[in-house]
C-alpha cells in the first residue's frame, strides 16, 4: 500500500515528527498546482503538517503559521509552497485583495488552513485533509 493510499484509509502518528515525515511523503506525490485544504481544530498540527509538506518540497528555513501574515510563500526546489491561513477571513471574496494568484506560478502547492472560510473559493480539485488529536501526542490523518 502506497503512502497516498494510506493516508485516504486514515492513520495515527505517534509524534510531530512523524506528522512531518508523513506530510514530507505526500508532498512529493503531489501533482503541480495542487491545493491542500488542511481541516481541524485549532492546535491539531496544521502548521506542523505544512512544516512536513515544506520539507518534502526542499524548503529551506522556518515555517510557522502566517496568522497575521494571512499567507507565507516559501520557495522550494523545483516548486514554490504558498501556506495561507484563513482564519482571520471573513469570507472567501476578501482572497481577491490578498493578490494570491500573483504568487500561484507553476508549479506549486497551497495549503489552507480553516479552508471553512473560503470554500466556495477553492477549486472542485482541492484534496482535504483532516487532522484531529486521538490522546496524548497521538494524532489522526485523513485525506479525502
Amino acid at each position: 500500500m502506497n503512502r497516498r493510499t494510506q493516508l485516504h484509509a486514515g492513520l495515527t502518528t505517534a509524534s510531530a515528527e512523524e506528522t512531518r515525515a508523513w506530510a514530507a511523503e505526500l508532498a512529493a506525490s503531489l501533482p503541480p498546482d495542487t491545493v491542500l485544504a488542511l481541516h481541524g481544530d485549532m492546535g491539531v498540527g496544521k502548521t506542523t503538517f505544512v512544516q512536513g509538506l515544506a520539507r518534502g518540497l526542499g524548503v529551506a528555513g522556518q515555517v510557522t503559521s502566517p496568522t497575521f501574515a494571512i499567507y507565507n510563500i516559501h520557495r522550494g526546489a523545483g516548486r514554490t509552497l504558498v501556506h495561507l491561513d484563513a482564519y482571520r477571513l471573513e469570507s472567501a471574496r476578501q482572497i481577491e485583495n490578498l493578490l494570491l494568484e500573483e504568487f500561484l506560478t507553476s508549479p506549486w502547492v497551497l495549503a489552507v488552513e480553516w479552508p471553512e472560510k473560503i470554500s466556495s473559493w477553492l477549486p472542485a480539485s482541492t484534496l482535504h485533509l483532516t487532522l484531529s488529536i486521538m490522546d496524548g501526542d497521538r494524532h489522526r490523518l485523513q485525506l479525502a
